[in-house]
């Protein structure tokens, strides 16, 4: 899909126009052997419903159906996927000592319109022959996916087109919320933010409920799309996740919205207005 002697468009910008970060162009899904996918796959599986399973009870569970595996080699894959016990997240919560670390800003407050409040995260996209990161920009109001990357690799590049691509097509938020992942802490992620006005909240550490709404995205995504097919290159897992989320934001009705789509929520709904407090209790 990238054409490297294209006459006009550099290779980052027909990257940006596929919807994939220029690491992934440059070199393609991240590799390990088949055996150890299976079990990154199978790990990630079960840490969507057990997050709090570290590696010794990952192990015993992936003996448990029918794994001939160790605790070490579970540590290890557990690792590269960036998970780790009680919460599910990516290795990108670790603080950088350098970086800023912004307080949460959203506690008790009503989300009541588009554009208050927007989040942002990074997950792990299992695939055939390796494994890929995933980036969403997301309206916690109407829970749309605003913009989205593929890397294989978690550097800030991917996070910081995916945020430019979702404010150049939506404006800008009053409220960016983000974990504490080295990434989104980055100066020049948190700058492009300070620069419009937007104003920067960041998860306590080690509370992945802060951010609960892009949590159920990647579960409903991971359900309904990357465990039902196995992607072997870039291009085929950015195609179908393209498709998902035209789905999700287009089609699939959300019983929190009433019923509605995520582009059907109105640009201003105070009847629809929720506490944030009294949906993570309901989670």
């Amino acid at each position: 899909m990238i054409e490297p002697d294209h006459p006009t468009l550099p290779i980052s910008r027909q990257c940006a126009l596929v919807g994939i970060g220029r690491s992934t162009y440059y070199g393609g899904p991240r590799v390990e052997k088949p055996e150890n996918l299976a079990l990154m796959r199978a790990i990630d599986e079960q840490f969507m419903e057990t997050p709090w399973y570290g590696s010794r009870q990952m192990a015993r569970h992936l003996r448990r159906v029918g794994h001939v595996v160790g605790r070490k080699r579970v540590r290890r894959l557990m690792a590269r996927m960036g998970l780790a016990a009680v919460y599910q997240r990516l290795r990108t919560t670790i603080r950088h000592p350098q970086h800023r670390i912004w307080p949460y800003l959203l506690r008790d407050m009503t989300i009541a319109e588009l554009d208050q409040v927007w989040c942002a995260d990074i997950t792990y996209i299992p695939m055939r022959r390796g494994f890929l990161y995933l980036v969403a920009i997301m309206d916690w109001y109407s829970r749309r996916v605003l913009a989205w990357r593929l890397s294989n690799t978690m550097d800030t590049d991917f996070c910081i087109e995916a945020l430019e691509e979702a404010m150049a097509g939506f404006g800008r938020p009053t409220i960016i919320n983000t974990d504490q992942g080295s990434q989104f802490t980055s100066p020049r992620f948190t700058e492009i933010l300070i620069e419009a006005g937007v104003r920067v909240s960041m998860d306590g550490r080690g509370r992945w409920m802060d951010n609960v709404f892009i949590e159920r995205l990647w579960r409903s995504l991971k359900y309904e799309c990357i465990y039902l097919h196995a992607y072997e290159t870039g291009s085929e897992a950015r195609a179908g996740l393209g498709r998902w989320v035209t789905y999700y934001n287009g089609s699939r009705p959300h019983s929190a919205l009433g019923g509605r789509t995520p582009k059907e929520v109105p640009r201003a709904s105070t009847a629809s207005s929720w506490r944030l407090n009294k949906v993570k209790d309901q989670a």
